[in-house]
């Protein structure tokens, strides 16, 4: 009841004068999976309408099926047209401005106040506001949204669908600044506002504090900033900036540089999704990614392939991330048959400008990209005949040099680059273009418009080498890289054999099993391992770093697999949360923190000959025992290509399986510094809960399925009952399983691997039961 009486309360919104006042609009709306004319018109009765609030995404709730009209690349999941509406109760005041924004809708967004309609935005990534001032009037006033992502697929990935990112209602005085009307730079404030009266203005800048500490990674130092007009000496509107100060360059020859340090962009691509949340924003599901990739030593993020939630911004700016900020995945060509290519022609400009003028004030965004792997890279290329998997393949694996530029020609796709990069210029200076380019070639028609201030290769490692003299003078980086494809829990052996899923695009690849490998031998025919990737990073100097593909799995897109798979192989993390084994890898390279991690499990067929792997830092040597038997003493070995004995980043053995117990030490100087064990596993006896996250909102909790001794049972596949009691609500399930169909928004989920994930709101007592094993309960306080 508490709860209730809190949305009707704040849906009836009374603003009084002020300078400026926004408020939030993400509570109590009314929404229908519906469609009618009608849903627009003021005096509409919804009160038989869903009740909830936003950021929403209703895709998410449905069932996975092969005949959703998204496909398995876009998750498998339905589309359709959806409404929302919600009422607010508006004091009109004399010499007013009223403004409603949007964070993001996917996609198709039409919007109504009191009826009447305010306009149309067809990209979902976008940003946008309308002057709402003319239709609101005294008292209650109804806002109405159509969101149409009914005509599929149009993305090569999940997209989500609604309104999934926050809604405000902004007051100002008739004389404001501009809707992200503040541009700092170098600690120059330049400001533009409306004077429709052309009052004599006086424009203020108040900073949070003196002195200039410098923005990195290992030290994010932001200021506030804000921005007051004045008339008369009275503010009439204040504007508050997020910045920081930084130098960096790209250097041709030395790569990236950043307050004088020389050091490699470690980074990794994400998609928008937040796993079982779906595409519906949340900051506590946000920042647990972002903090998972901190701690194994990422220091970049590249939003693809399209603008972000301003919040993932914030927090990279808070939180020590270098940012790629990501227009488009596709311009005048496309990629599947209703994608945003039909309103290329019509919106790009709009969408592009708003993405820099909204994100340009960030001190973590360092580059923007205006395209990835766009079709404009070769004369006449389309994608038209092609299904979305056949064109995200050909896109990476193959290409016909007739359709490179000429020498000396400059085509219309190279001028259409131009222009792109013209547009990002006009509205800043300050940082480089670049583009997400799978075509290597000097011909290809982005390179040749000379517009592009960054190199960027979409994979193509072997080519790096070339790059100086393809590429004289310009700066490098591998904005995609690796495709490596990994399940959590799953080994193929040998592990020293290179398994490549497809073989090639126009080949199905088929493996009962729908599982890829957790060594790091097992990748897409256009890729390589993420261990050869990463040597040709570490080793190259004039390469300023790599995007890995990705840092979490994504829902959609679950190459080299069709349905029943529903979402990527590719994270460095599973859909859940849960780390792949090459997260430790990462961890050894990029950070000092010790590392030491032996896999896989201990739970074979008696006599199988096994490959163990170690990843490990801060030490000479690694010996490994098995039932207290050393099987021999391990160094990393020069270079990426796995050996039986390793590497230059892990080391590794060929064991015969006995059960019992493995365990490796290692030793620095002859001092043993670290010891990690495994066990064989008996029987499920117990459930283990585990809070892995702790937001502000949202808890997320680990289940472990585990033997009467704690060690989890790597095969097991229990079904998991939750419930739920004193107030805490169970929000979504997952296990990291790229090929289950079961829903996400349930109250039970199968282990996969013996592990699954939980995701509840508030504070309170969850439980969770299975057959046959003892029931567990946990307290969110």
């Amino acid at each position: 009841m508490k709860k209730r009486t809190f949305l009707l309360i704040f849906a009836c919104i009374s603003l009084s004068v002020g300078a400026r006042q926004r408020v939030s609009l993400d509570c109590d709306w009314r929404f229908t999976l519906a469609d009618s004319a009608s849903f627009a018109m003021s005096d509409y009765n919804d009160s038989h309408w869903r009740r909830l609030n936003v950021p929403h995404d209703w895709a998410i709730e449905g069932d996975f099926h092969a005949n959703n009209k998204s496909g398995a690349s876009g998750g498998a999941l339905p589309g359709g047209v959806g409404w929302y509406r919600r009422n607010v109760n508006i004091r009109r005041l004399t010499n007013e401005k009223l403004f409603l924004s949007f964070d993001g809708v996917y996609m198709n967004s039409t919007v109504y106040v009191n009826g009447h309609k305010l306009g149309f935005r067809p990209y979902g990534y976008s940003s946008f506001e309308y002057d709402i001032t003319p239709f609101v009037h005294d008292g209650n006033n109804s806002i109405a949204v159509r969101v149409d992502n009914s005509d599929q697929p149009n993305s090569r990935w999940y997209s989500g669908c609604g309104i999934y990112r926050h809604v405000w209602l902004t007051r100002t005085y008739p004389v404001h600044i501009r809707h992200w009307g503040v541009y700092i730079r170098d600690g120059k404030v330049e400001v533009a506002y409306e004077n429709p009266k052309k009052e004599k203005v006086t424009v203020r800048n108040i900073w949070s504090e003196k002195g200039r500490q410098l923005w990195s990674p290992d030290n994010p130092k932001t200021y506030k900033v804000r921005t007051q007009l004045l008339i008369k000496g009275k503010v009439v509107d204040e504007v508050e900036t997020v910045t920081g100060f930084r130098r960096f360059r790209f250097d041709a020859k030395t790569g990236f540089w950043l307050n004088g340090k020389n050091m490699k962009l470690n980074g990794v691509c994400l998609h928008h999704d937040l796993g079982c949340l779906g595409a519906a924003l949340n900051e506590d599901a946000l920042h647990r990614q972002l903090t998972k990739l901190k701690q194994m030593g990422c220091n970049a993020i590249r939003c693809s392939h399209n603008p972000p939630a301003p919040e993932l911004l914030a927090m990279c700016d808070t939180m020590g991330f270098i940012v790629m900020d990501e227009s488009f995945d596709m311009w005048k060509r496309r990629k599947t048959k209703n994608d945003y290519a039909r309103f290329f022609d019509t919106w790009a400009e709009r969408d592009l400008s708003d993405m820099v003028l909204r994100d340009r004030n960030h001190p973590s965004v360092l580059i923007w990209s205006i395209g990835n792997e766009v079709l404009e890279q070769w004369s006449g290329a389309e994608a038209d005949t092609l299904s979305a998997e056949q064109a995200n393949l050909i896109l990476n694996a193959g290409r016909d040099t007739s359709m490179l530029a000429k020498k000396g020609e400059l085509s219309f796709n190279s001028l259409l680059t131009k222009r792109l990069v013209d547009i990002v210029h006009r509205y800043d200076t300050s940082r480089p273009v670049t583009a997400g380019c799978n075509e290597p070639s000097p011909d290809n028609h982005l390179f040749r418009s000379g517009a592009l201030d960054i190199i960027g290769f979409n994979y193509h490692h072997q080519w790096a080498k070339d790059v100086p003299k393809n590429f004289p003078n310009k700066p490098f980086l591998f904005t995609e890289s690796v495709s490596a494809l990994q399940s959590r829990g799953c080994y193929k052996m040998p592990s020293d054999s290179i398994y490549q899923a497809p073989r090639a695009w126009w080949e199905p690849y088929t493996d009962p099993t729908m599982e890829c490998s957790a060594y790091d031998n097992m990748h897409t025919s256009w890729s390589c391992t993420h261990e050869a990737m990463w040597e040709a990073v570490k080793h190259t100097p004039y390469v300023a770093g790599q995007f890995i593909w990705t840092g979490w799995d994504y829902i959609g897109e679950p190459t080299p697999y069709d349905f029943p798979a529903r979402s990527s192989y590719f994270g460095i993390i599973d859909l859940a949360g849960f780390p792949k084994d090459i997260y430790y890898m990462y961890q050894s390279e990029w950070t000092s923190r010790p590392v030491l991690h032996l896999f896989p499990h201990w739970n074979w067929l008696d006599g199988q000959e096994i490959d163990l792997w170690c990843y490990y830092n801060n030490a000479d040597e690694v010996e490994l025992f098995v039932n207290g038997r050393s099987q021999g003493t391990r160094r990393k070995t020069a270079g990426a290509t796995a050996s039986l004995s390793g590497s230059a980043y892990h080391v590794g053995w060929r064991v015969r399986y006995e059960p019992g117990e493995i365990k490796v030490v290692a030793r620095q100087a002859g001092k043993v510094v670290g010891e990690q064990t495994r066990h064989t596993a008996g029987q499920p006896s117990i459930l283990r809960l585990n809070i892995d996250y702790r937001g502000r909102d949202l808890s997320f909790v680990f289940v472990d399925v585990c033997d009467d001794r704690g060690t989890i049972c790597p095969h097991s596949d229990a079904q998991v009952f939750f419930t739920a009691a004193d107030g805490l609500e169970i929000v979504a399930v997952d296990n990291g399983c790229p090929f289950s169909m079961e829903r996400f928004k349930d109250d039970k989920r199968r282990a996969y691997h013996g592990r699954c994930m939980v995701v509840v709101r508030g504070k309170g007592t969850l439980t969770a039961r299975s057959y046959g094993l003892k029931p567990q309960n946990i307290t969110i306080q």
